[in-house]
């Protein structure tokens, strides 16, 4: 590679890393206000060629890493480290900097789309195959996002020592679990066309199959 194809790329880099400045904030504001709708849009998306997807918004597993991004650098502005990475147990003792940390919790917070997508795909009966989990999976990307985000920030909060800011981190983790769990009816009950309470029971199951991966993994939620 020569130096002006380096630069190119670069140049490029840059742009897309600044855009993030802009898409992020926009895509955060229409998944927390329009979750189904942003869910609908991933779906629509994905049948546009590459050159033309998201052009508006970040991707989906894009949004994800950001808003786990995020979630971390005010973890490090509000207590430092995190004391997962001085544990060493279990798992753990691969966490050995923030960047480790981040994979690990984005692996964690990956298996949600992952299992609700796999859960859809099977319920529609469509043959479970890495064509038709994409997207599913991309939608609950979108959906996953905003509540890591909020959880992990309550997470925060909750390492905080003010007790208000412990409080106001648990009021946060209930809320975000409420909102998902509405969600997540609500899109089962929509795609399969049941009722909100068959969708709700079909996000419990996604939801203890998810945990049940997650405690065969892992032991730790960061």
């Amino acid at each position: 590679m020569n130096f002006m194809a380096i630069i190119k790329s670069l140049d490029e880099l840059l742009y897309e890393v600044l855009s993030w400045l802009i898409f992020y904030p926009i895509t955060l504001w229409r998944t927390l206000t329009r979750p189904l709708q942003m869910m609908d849009y991933s779906d629509r998306e994905l049948g546009q060629t590459e050159e033309q997807q998201y052009t508006d918004t970040l991707s989906p597993p894009l949004f994800l890493l950001v808003s786990l991004l995020v979630s971390h650098g005010l973890e490090l502005a509000l207590i430092g480290d995190s004391p997962l990475i001085a544990s060493k147990r279990g798992l753990a003792a691969l966490v050995t900097d923030d960047t480790s940390l981040l994979m690990l919790r984005l692996v964690v917070f990956g298996v949600f789309p992952l299992m609700f997508a796999a859960r859809m795909v099977r319920l529609q009966k469509h043959g479970l195959t890495r064509q038709t989990l994409r997207r599913p999976f991309y939608a609950q990307c979108y959906a996953v996002a905003p509540f890591a985000l909020v959880f992990s920030v309550g997470s925060t909060l909750g390492q905080v020592h003010p007790m208000w800011a412990q409080i106001a981190g648990l009021v946060l983790q209930a809320l975000a679990l409420i909102a998902f769990g509405l969600v997540q009816a609500r899109w089962f009950a929509q795609h399969l066309k049941r009722s909100f309470l068959r969708g709700f029971g079909y996000a419990t199951l996604a939801m203890i199959e998810s945990l049940f991966l997650l405690a065969l993994t892992t032991p730790f939620l960061t």
